[in-house]
C-alpha cells in the first residue's frame, strides 16, 4: 500500500471521528484531541523531516535540496505544487470546495555560521557566502518551522471536512536577508496564483507548550547601514602625517548611540548596532579607509527617520572632527514591521485560547525583524505568532538567574527540543487556520 494511500485512509479516519457542521460553532476540545492524535502519529516522519533539514542547511537562494524535499511532502499529501517561484520559493495549493483562501508561510534558509551545539544532528555543512567559504546553521528556527508546516498541512487535510476553502501553502527563500518575500511577490505571487483572503506565520522562543501573540507591531522595520570612511594613510607611528579612518570609525561606533540615548524618545523602540568593520592589513599601517556594516530596528516610521538622520549626521560629523572627506553613506531600506490584522487575531484568538488557556497570551513587539511584512503590506490580514522551544524549567531557572542563559536565535548553540515544539507549532497553526475558514462560513 503506497504512501499517498495511507494518508487517505488515515484522512478518512480522522474526518469521520468528528461531526460536520459548517456554521456551527467550533469544538476546539475536540478538535484539538483530532489535531493532537494526528500529529503524535505523523510525529516520527515530521521529526526524521526536521533532524534531516537540520543537519544539512542552505543559506539564502541556495535552498533547492531543501525545497525539495518539501515539495515532495506536500505533493505526497495531493497539494498541487509550484517549484522555483522567487528562484528557490514554493508554492503548493489544495482545493478544498468553495470558500477562502488562506495562506501558511514557512521559511527556507539557514545562516552562514557554525553550530555549536553538539547535537547528535548538528549541521557540519560549508557553503561559499559573500566569496568565502562558511559554515551554515539552522540557527533561527526555521526547520522547525518547516517541520511544523509540513505537520500542519497533514492535519488540516485530515479535518478537510471541517472547512472549504483553499490552503495556500508557501515555502518563502531567503528570509535572513530579508529578500525572499520580495523575489516571491516579483515573481509573480498573487498573479499566478490565489491572493490570499488571510495569512499565518508563525516563530519562535521561549518554554515549549506556549503560544504568544500580539495586535498590531508585531516586530520591527529593519534598514542596513554602510559607513566608508575616508582617511589618509600612512605609518603607525607618524600618525600626525595621517587621516586615521580607524580612529573616526571607531568615535563612529560610540558616538551614534547618542542618536539613541538623547534624541529619540526613550519609550519608543529604536536601535542600531555596528556588526561588521573592516580596514587594514597591518599593525603598524593606518589605512586610507575603513567601512562599516550595521543595521537599525525601529517600530514606527518617525522614529526611523529621525534616528536615519541622526545616524547620517553623526557619521559626517565625525569625518569633519577629523578634517577628513565626507564619508560615504549608504542607508538600504531592509523590510518594514510586520502588521496582525485585529480582524485575524480576534477569530484565532478564541480558539487558541480554549486550546491552550493561560499557555496563550500576549506579548511585547518582538524586536527582530521579518519580511513577512510584504505579505501583509501586499494586502494579506495577517497573524504573526510565537510558538516556544524551551524546557521550562530551564526557561524558569534562566529568568530567575538560578540557571544560564537560553541562547537566543542566530546562537551557535541555539537548540529547541523538538518534539514538544513541533506538536505546538502543528496544533496551533491548524487551531488558526480553522478559525479562519470557520469565521468565514458563518458570515462574520
Amino acid at each position: 500500500m503506497n504512501k499517498i494511500v495511507l494518508t487517505l485512509l488515515a484522512s478518512a479516519a480522522l474526518c469521520a471521528s468528528l461531526p460536520h457542521s459548517a456554521h456551527a460553532e467550533l469544538d476546539v476540545v475536540k478538535l484539538k484531541g483530532a489535531i493532537e492524535k494526528s500529529v503524535e502519529t505523523d510525529y516520527p516522519k515530521l521529526d526524521a523531516l526536521y533532524k534531516d533539514i537540520h543537519a544539512h542547511p542552505e543559506i539564502a537562494f541556495q535552498e533547492e535540496k531543501t525545497a525539495a524535499k518539501l515539495a515532495a511532502e506536500m505533493r505526497a499529501l495531493g497539494f498541487d505544487v509550484t517549484e522555483h517561484v522567487g528562484k528557490t520559493g514554493l508554492v503548493a495549493i489544495y482545493k478544498n470546495g468553495e470558500g477562502p483562501v488562506i495562506m501558511v508561510r514557512t521559511e527556507l534558509d539557514a545562516l552562514p555560521m557554525e553550530e555549536k551545539t553538539g547535537l547528535p544532528y548538528a549541521s557540519h555543512d560549508k557553503t561559499i557566502w559573500q566569496g568565502r567559504e562558511t559554515f551554515v546553521a539552522h540557527s533561527c528556527g526555521h526547520d522547525i518551522h518547516m517541520a511544523s508546516w509540513v505537520g500542519t498541512a497533514k492535519a488540516l487535510i485530515g479535518l478537510k471536512d471541517q472547512w472549504r476553502g483553499t490552503l495556500m501553502f508557501i515555502a518563502q527563500p531567503a528570509e535572513e536577508i530579508v529578500a525572499g518575500a520580495k523575489a516571491m511577490l516579483a515573481d509573480g505571487l498573487f498573479t499566478r496564483f490565489p491572493k490570499p483572503n488571510f495569512g499565518f506565520a508563525l516563530h519562535d522562543p521561549f518554554a515549549y507548550g506556549n503560544v504568544r501573540y500580539r495586535v498590531g507591531i508585531g516586530s520591527s522595520a529593519a534598514d542596513g547601514l554602510y559607513v566608508k570612511f575616508r582617511g589618509r594613510g600612512g605609518h603607525g607611528a607618524v600618525p600626525q602625517a595621517t587621516i586615521d579612518p580607524v580612529m573616526m570609525a571607531a568615535r563612529f561606533v560610540v558616538d551614534v548611540q547618542s542618536v539613541i540615548s538623547r534624541e529619540k524618545d526613550p519609550t519608543e523602540f529604536g536601535v542600531v548596532s555596528i556588526g561588521s568593520i573592516h580596514g587594514g592589513t597591518a599593525a603598524n599601517i593606518i589605512p586610507d579607509d575603513v567601512v562599516l556594516f550595521g543595521t537599525i530596528r525601529t517600530f514606527k516610521p518617525e522614529v526611523r527617520a529621525k534616528m536615519l538622520a541622526g545616524i547620517e549626521r553623526t557619521a559626517k560629523a565625525v569625518a569633519t572632527m577629523s578634517n577628513a572627506p565626507e564619508p560615504e553613506i549608504t542607508i538600504s531600506e531592509g523590510t518594514k514591521a510586520v502588521m496582525n490584522d485585529p480582524n485575524v487575531v480576534g477569530m484565532a484568538e478564541k480558539v487558541l485560547k480554549a486550546a491552550f488557556g493561560d499557555k496563550f497570551a500576549t506579548s511585547p513587539p518582538g524586536t527582530p525583524s521579518e519580511d513577512y511584512s510584504e505579505f501583509v503590506n501586499a494586502g494579506v490580514p495577517s497573524m504573526f505568532f510565537n510558538i516556544g522551544i524551551y524546557e521550562p524549567e530551564r526557561v524558569a531557572a534562566a529568568r530567575e538567574g538560578n540557571g544560564p542563559p537560553l541562547p537566543s536565535n542566530h546562537s551557535p548553540l541555539f537548540a529547541p527540543v523538538p518534539e514538544p515544539t513541533i506538536k505546538t507549532g502543528v496544533t496551533a497553526m491548524t487551531l488558526a487556520v480553522l478559525s479562519a475558514f470557520d469565521q468565514q462560513a458563518r458570515g462574520q
